[in-house]
């Protein structure tokens, strides 16, 4: 019961993330950008530090470790499969003449495609333990950050009303609880299903720090960002250091 309960804690939680893209119409613009950024590098230690901290070195005290690396590289491939059927960029930058977002409905769905797997992602953490479960909500929680944000503006550009804009990002935010009731349910009675979903988790994750976030960063190339980048990328790590510390 501890286990379900800090699952659908946790999953309600970044269902309520979606409101943050009424920080979209508080700030300028401008603002929201310059912010992002730093967001997006503090997610991205996060993910990378949730995954080579908390999960992997779980997965190695399994005599099947062995077969945990194939899975997570099927999680990997998954994600690359998934983002090419349903033609979703999974960005996290605002519109702008120079870079434009898919279509408002393809981006709904592949915004619901995302919080499902996180659902799933997240529940497989914490049927591994408590503390892997926190650790991965919590890099997931940093990660929606920029991208709640960017999914309102990616509809208000697409020719949403604001209230809609928001209403239909809190709908595909919603999955994510029945993503995470899914495992949960099979669990119940397939006590492998914890142990398979893990490292499917870890490739999930890898692929949006390495496919997704790090290239955004990229783009930036001024010295002073690009230190505020690394800083944020490392206090990112740093936060799952310390969440493994009080393990």
């Amino acid at each position: 019961m501890t286990v379900v309960l800090y699952t659908l804690l946790s999953v309600v939680l970044i269902s309520l993330l979606s409101f943050l893209g009424i920080f979209f119409f508080l700030f300028e613009e401008s603002t929201i950008r310059k912010l992002l950024l730093y967001f997006v590098s503090l997610s991205t230690g996060a993910l990378l530090g949730d995954v080579f901290i908390h999960i992997i070195p779980d997965l190695a005290q399994s005599p099947e470790f062995s077969r945990s690396l194939y899975i997570l590289l099927g999680g990997i491939l998954f994600s690359f499969i998934l983002e090419k059927v349903i033609h979703w960029r999974h960005c996290h930058i605002l519109p702008s003449g120079t870079h434009h977002h898919p279509m408002g409905i393809i981006n709904i769905v592949g915004e619901s495609m995302h919080n499902f797997i996180d659902g799933l992602v997240i529940a497989a953490a914490f049927l591994a333990s408590v503390p892997i479960g926190i650790s991965t909500a919590l890099a997931v929680v940093l990660h929606e950050i920029p991208h709640e944000v960017g999914n309102v503006a990616v509809l208000l550009h697409s020719g949403y009303s604001k209230k809609n804009a928001l209403l239909f990002n809190c709908l595909s935010a919603a999955t994510s609880i029945l993503g995470a009731g899914i495992v949960l349910l099979f669990s119940a009675s397939d006590r492998a299903i914890g142990s398979l979903m893990l490292p499917f988790a870890a490739g999930n994750l890898l692929y949006i720090a390495g496919s997704d976030l790090i290239p955004e960063l990229h783009k930036e190339t001024e010295l002073r960002k690009t230190l505020g980048q690394l800083v944020c990328i490392v206090a990112g790590m740093l936060i799952m250091y310390g969440v493994k510390l009080m393990e």
